[in-house]
């Protein structure tokens, strides 16, 4: 598995975690570098942000013009067909990085796997089927992918996420993009898997607020207190 390139913060000194966050459809992974300082983390916990780049793909809905992506989106309709064969590669990708992270010394039980919008779609899909207990999974203004294959992948499976998982779902009421009941069906599907769920919902649309940045802030500081 080829890792994506990535744009990484770190950390002088022996690190706390890492942090891996995957951006939205047509962005980068410079796309959340700024907000490490808004984050406004204390000295004290030294963590390793590291921001890959989707590939570079044709989107359908989009006219097949080429962009970042992590997986193609071939209808805007809830119910209509996924590009699950992009998905799973992607998350592949992802548990590479989560794997890179592991090799450099981080313990699996202090990454925490975050993602904005596809790139939360990709979060989720990874981190709920990944067999090693991770510090923390945070799921941005997205959607849960796949949800067919929940049952057989993660329910019935000992191997997957453990329940004790730290999950922060969070959502604009008014997003014009991915409604907010996406969200909501996200929070509650990981709630009937017996999934602790953090949810916070804002008055925005489809981006990240202030408020927003304190509540993953404050979220950090607990999960890292606990790993």
């Amino acid at each position: 598995m080829d890792l994506p390139e990535t744009v990484e913060i770190d950390n002088e000194g022996p690190l706390s975690g890492s942090i891996i966050w995957l951006h939205g459809l047509g962005a980068d992974g410079h796309d959340f570098e700024g907000i490490v300082p808004q984050l406004g983390l204390p000295d004290s916990l030294r963590l390793r942000f590291v921001f890959p780049h989707a590939p570079m793909r044709p989107v359908t809905i989009n006219g097949g013009v080429t962009m970042r992506a992590w997986y193609d989106i071939l209808s805007l309709d809830r119910n209509g067909p996924q590009d699950e064969q992009g998905i799973r590669n992607s998350a592949a990708m992802l548990v590479a990085l989560i794997e890179r992270e592991h090799e450099r010394g981080i313990p699996y039980d202090q990454i925490v796997v975050a993602g904005f919008s596809q790139g939360g779609a990709i979060a989720l899909h990874a981190a709920l089927r990944y067999p090693h207990r991770l510090a923390g999974l945070m799921a941005l203004s997205t959607w849960l992918p796949l949800g067919n294959t929940l049952a057989a992948e993660v329910v019935d499976n000992e191997h997957a996420q453990s329940r004790e998982l730290p999950v922060f779902i969070a959502h604009g009421q008014f997003d014009p993009m991915l409604p907010v009941s996406l969200g909501e069906e996200s929070r509650d599907a990981l709630t009937n898997m017996k999934y602790t769920v953090a949810w916070h919902e804002y008055p925005m649309a489809h981006a990240i607020c202030a408020e927003e940045i304190a509540d993953i802030r404050a979220w950090l500081l607990d999960v890292y207190a606990q790993a």
